[in-house]
C-alpha cells in the first residue's frame, strides 16, 4: 500500500507542470519566428539600399559583394531555421551593412538622397525589431530553460523529453568595429 501512495505521488508530480512547459516552449518558438521576420524584412531591404548606393559609389565592387554573399547566408539560415546559424549569418549581415554604411561617408550627394534616407531609416528600424525579438526570444528561453530545471517540472520535462533552448547569442566579432579601406 504505502508504495502505491509513493507510486501515485511521483506520478502526479510528473505531471506538474506540463502545460506551462509547452506554453514556454510555444513562447520560445513564436519569438524565434518574430527574429526569423525581422531577419527577412531586412534581408528584403537590402537590395534596395545596395542599388541606391551603387549608382553612387560604382568603385565599391568588393563592399557589394559582400553584402551579397551574407544576405545569401541570412537568407538560408532563416530558411534553415536554426537559431544559432540565423545569428552567426546576422553578425555576417551587420559588419557588411556597417562597410556599406561607412561608404556613404565619401558620397555627400548620396546621403542627401531621399531613396537613400528612407531605406536607412527602415534598416535602422528593422535593427531595432530585431534587437527587440532577439531580446524577447532570450527572455522566453531564459524563462523556460529555469523552469524545466525547478523541481518538480524537471520530472515532468524528464518524462515529456523536454530539452533547454539555445540563446540567440552574437559571435565574438560582434565586438570588433568593421574596417572599411578605401
Amino acid at each position: 500500500m504505502k508504495r502505491l501512495v509513493i507510486g501515485i505521488a511521483l506520478l502526479s508530480l510528473t505531471g506538474c507542470g506540463y502545460n506551462r512547459i509547452q506554453t514556454f516552449d510555444e513562447q520560445v518558438e513564436a519569438f524565434k519566428s518574430q527574429i526569423a521576420v525581422q531577419l527577412q524584412r531586412r534581408h528584403d531591404l537590402i537590395p534596395n539600399l545596395v542599388e541606391t548606393v551603387k549608382a553612387f559609389a560604382t568603385q565599391e565592387q568588393e563592399v557589394f559583394t559582400a553584402i551579397a554573399d551574407a544576405r545569401s547566408k541570412l537568407g538560408g539560415a532563416i530558411q534553415g531555421g536554426d537559431i544559432q546559424e540565423m545569428a552567426r549569418a546576422n553578425q555576417g549581415m551587420q559588419s557588411a551593412l556597417g562597410r556599406l554604411l561607412m561608404i556613404t561617408e565619401n558620397y555627400p550627394e548620396l546621403r542627401s538622397n531621399q531613396n537613400f534616407l528612407t531605406l536607412q531609416d527602415q534598416l535602422e528600424g528593422t535593427e531595432n525589431r530585431i534587437a527587440t525579438a532577439r531580446e524577447d526570444y532570450n527572455s522566453a528561453v531564459r524563462a523556460h530553460n529555469g523552469y524545466i530545471r525547478r523541481f518538480p517540472a524537471v520530472l515532468t520535462a524528464k518524462a515529456i523529453g523536454s530539452q533547454a533552448h539555445a540563446y540567440f547569442e552574437a559571435d565574438e566579432s560582434a565586438q570588433e568595429v568593421p574596417k572599411v579601406e578605401f
